[in-house]
């Protein structure tokens, strides 16, 4: 422990931060990132053991404090061409014990975090946050230089979390395969760049473009498909978007991923709530109902579609979540659009679930045949 403790903090003053959690139980750790930075927002797990910055910039974490429960994290460093993102919106990361390895860019997690202006708290007791937020769900949370009263954390939450809060950094960019067979339109809540890497590996083209682009907009740039991104928050703050789905539904295939699948769910008539802690790692196993075979699947989400909803809509279930059953696939019966809860393009994770992307073009093959 000393000499972790000692790696840790070389070239550093030791520095107490504290996690105070909405129901006013605190953890106690020290400062690694930015020093000086505060963070207050919804406080997550991810089970992952590998995939730390993969996961600290998908923006579907904007505005959460993420906690891994591996204890070993930054064994390997920072590396190139692994973001997810331009920029990282999460809070705050949490661990139990920060190595401070190198990878080829030159950085330590330390270092990239403090880069990003992104404070982190280490030798935090990562397993009892983690079973308090199992047993209670997921709860607000204020990282600070000392712990705060309940009082003093009621007062200070929703003036510290409007001033803090971030936006993933929507894009408007072309993508062009080196032999590509189709063109989709990305409508853009905050994408991975993994997912734009295997649509560009199934030979199409991608266009992305942000969620408020107008029908006429998107109907520009001639899209042989639609796909509807993952993204940050509750579904139920995009409604005033769920027309331009069910117009773009009427015009092309449609696929969804993630946030993108719940979107498409509430397009369709369907409701989503909350899931008491989400699903958050690299192993969780869906269950393909047409098929009938179990793959294993990169989850990052705190919602999902209630079943009880489907019943007078076009939607049937098409993946179900081999754990705790939850709604993990969609499909329309009259219309050509798929969706599904998990991540596809993994990054990190598995990759049994890639055939999505070649499952909704085969859809656009479909279309475009039809309509030739």
């Amino acid at each position: 422990m000393t000499n972790n403790l000692n790696k840790h903090t070389e070239g550093y003053r030791i520095m107490k931060k504290y996690l105070t959690l909405s129901d006013g139980t605190t953890f106690e750790g020290l400062a690694f990132g930015d020093h000086n930075a505060l963070a207050a927002g919804e406080v997550v797990f991810n089970t992952g053991m590998t995939g730390y910055q993969e996961a600290i910039t998908d923006p579907s974490y904007t505005n959460q404090l993420l906690t891994f429960t591996y204890p070993l994290i930054g064994t390997y460093g920072i590396f190139k061409n692994q973001n997810q993102s331009s920029q990282s919106t999460c809070q705050a990361v949490l661990v139990r014990h920060l190595e401070n390895e190198i990878g080829d860019a030159n950085l330590s997690l330390d270092a990239w975090l403090k880069d990003l202006h992104i404070p982190g708290m280490s030798n935090l007791d990562t397993r009892a946050l983690t079973k308090h937020i199992r047993q209670h769900g997921t709860l607000k949370a204020i990282i600070a230089n000392e712990p705060l009263t309940v009082a003093d954390f009621n007062t200070l939450y929703p003036t510290l979390s409007t001033e803090l809060s971030k936006k993933p950094q929507l894009q408007h960019q072309t993508y062009l395969a080196l032999h590509a067979d189709y063109h989709v339109v990305v409508i853009d809540f905050g994408i991975k760049q993994g997912i734009i890497s295997e649509l560009l590996a199934a030979n199409c083209d991608v266009t992305v473009l942000p969620y408020t682009t107008s029908l006429a907009e998107i109907k520009q740039a001639h899209p042989d498909g639609i796909l509807i991104s993952n993204g940050p928050d509750d579904p139920s703050v995009y409604t005033d978007y769920l027309p331009l789905i069910q117009q773009l539904e009427a015009c092309y295939p449609v696929a969804g991923i993630c946030l993108g699948h719940q979107l498409l769910a509430l397009a369709n008539g369907a409701k989503t709530y909350q899931l008491p802690f989400g699903h958050r790692g690299l192993n969780h196993p869906v269950k393909l109902l047409t098929s009938n075979h179990t793959i294993m699947t990169s989850q990052n989400h705190g919602y999902a579609v209630d079943p009880a909803s489907l019943k007078d809509t076009d939607l049937v279930v098409t993946a179900v979540e081999g754990d705790d059953h939850t709604i993990e696939g969609l499909a329309m019966q009259h219309m050509p659009v798929i969706s599904v809860q998990f991540h596809p393009e993994a990054n990190p994770g598995p990759l049994d679930a890639t055939n999505f992307f070649h499952q909704f073009k085969q859809l656009m093959h479909k279309e475009v045949k039809l309509h030739a």
